[in-house]
């Protein structure tokens, strides 16, 4: 056969659950073909001694989402998404958030604007819900999930966004009636602000009393109402963003009772400690996220969790904030009080390297769990599979090809984010996407970035999915 658009020759072509030696076949932006010896390709890409791999799903990142109090996001849907192609990211969800008091359906078609003409990779929506009203509830949610974005995320913290318990079983059990799914930002929001005044009354405000007022005892509370209120209501919910043993241990006491309770976790908790808050002057602030970094036990725990399948989703959770910016970390600028420092770091690109690298490098995880903790099983929990998260006859050309050998100190000059600083600076990985292709157009190509920003489309995510996978009974410990 022949006629391709393009052909991957030579390469080791590598799923979640299997590693073959064979070429790759695309035409049409999809792949068509796996086999030994095609035919010519119009355009061919050599993959010998590199590992041919499904793009990266980022089921967690953040762009251009409207922010209160004079705080902006350093990376829009173009410098985003470019920054993700350049890290083997094709696909990337961030989140249309409701302000209370304002329509969802205002806020998504706000956010269809912002990225209108400008990805350079493809992108669905997750919906942020600060304000169940009963037309949210009743109008608003079902047609939206109609619409494509079928999954939303529920905050027990920050003021201006978070629900209450009884909010909480509303949308949950409007979640069990639709088929779709709640992302739970678990912390426990009272003990967060009664800390913060505390520490705030004791004169510590730098950046490293950021961790001090967010200690795991109040992860591992909010995580385990969140079971439990998803226990009444017998409805699937996903943790994210999980720092560390405590919250992990309620998961596994869930799993283990059959509860359908799925756990993302971030490079930021397995490569940053609360040490890292600690930086000379307020350096620290570019590591300031929620929940923070923990400690190096706490890191061992995650990479347990990775490994015998407690984790579902490895996500960068990206949320760009400047340092030098008086709309960013300086908020102002001037050096702020940590309660009032941008909560998040940067990390869309640097996601895939680094858990490359010290993982399936490292020897801690498999190439194929890599593949399905970054692609596959991102793209089943959101209803992308196997249109995404996979190589398959059918699938779309979405292919990051791996040099496992080349060896790279991650540096923010080396990046293509709009943000000034990388909470990774100076750390050495082994392992780089060197081309990356969406929908079998190259669009990051050995240090040059060939995708022109509106060519990346909206993606329409399945509700419900039947290939959701099951969360692991994993054992408590």
């Amino acid at each position: 056969m022949g006629g391709y658009d393009v052909v991957i020759r030579n390469g080791t072509v590598a799923t979640a659950s299997d590693v073959m030696q064979c070429d790759v076949g695309i035409a049409g932006g999809k792949v068509v073909a796996l086999a030994r010896e095609l035919g010519k390709g119009a355009i061919e890409v050599d993959a010998a001694r590199k590992l041919v791999l499904p793009g990266g799903v980022d089921a967690h990142v953040h762009l251009d989402q409207p922010m209160p109090g004079g705080v902006q996001m350093a990376d829009d849907f173009e410098s985003g998404t470019r920054s993700a192609a350049c890290g083997g990211t094709t696909t990337v969800i961030p989140f249309a958030a409701q302000e209370k008091g304002q329509s969802l359906m205002a806020a998504v078609e706000d956010y269809h604007r912002r990225a209108s003409g400008k990805a350079v990779v493809d992108y669905a929506f997750h919906l942020i819900v600060s304000d169940p009203t009963e037309t949210v509830l009743r109008e608003e949610l079902p047609e939206l999930f109609r619409q494509g974005c079928t999954s939303f995320k529920v905050y027990m913290t920050y003021d201006r966004v978070r629900l209450n318990d009884r909010q909480m079983l509303d949308v949950l059990a409007l979640a069990r009636r639709e088929g779709a799914l709640t992302m739970v930002h678990a912390e426990n929001s009272d003990s967060i602000g009664w800390l913060t005044e505390l520490l705030e009354r004791a004169g510590k405000t730098a950046p490293k009393y950021h961790a001090a007022s967010h200690p795991p005892a109040i992860e591992r509370e909010a995580t385990h109402r969140a079971i439990m209120l998803s226990e009444l209501v017998d409805v699937p919910i996903l943790i994210v963003h999980v720092s560390g043993p405590e919250a992990i241990e309620q998961i596994r006491w869930a799993r283990a009772r059959g509860m359908r309770i799925y756990a993302e976790t971030c490079p930021q908790y397995l490569f940053l400690t609360a040490g890292d808050l600690e930086g000379e002057g307020f350096e620290g602030a570019k590591c300031v996220c929620s929940p923070p970094p923990r400690d190096k036990a706490s890191q061992e725990a995650v990479w347990d969790g990775l490994a015998d399948g407690l984790f579902n989703i490895v996500s960068s959770d990206h949320a760009p904030f400047r340092y030098e910016d008086p709309k960013g970390k300086k908020l102002g600028g001037r050096d702020v009080a940590f309660r009032y420092i941008p909560n998040g770091i940067p990390g869309v690109e640097t996601r895939m390297p680094l858990l490359y690298s010290a993982g399936v490098g490292g020897g801690r995880i498999s190439l194929n769990r890599f593949v399905a903790l970054t692609a596959t099983d991102p793209a089943k929990m959101y209803g992308l599979y196997p249109r995404k998260g996979t190589i398959a006859i059918g699938a779309d050309a979405d292919i990051a090809v791996w040099d496992p050998n080349k060896e790279v100190t991650i540096t923010n000059s080396v990046l293509h984010h709009n943000v000034d600083y990388t909470p990774y600076e100076g750390i050495k990985v082994k392992g780089w996407p060197v081309t990356t292709l969406s929908r079998g157009e190259v669009v990051w190509d050995n240090g040059r970035v060939t995708g022109k920003p509106g060519r990346g489309r909206f993606l329409k995510c399945e509700l419900p999915d039947p290939a959701r996978p099951k969360p692991a009974r994993t054992v408590s410990r």
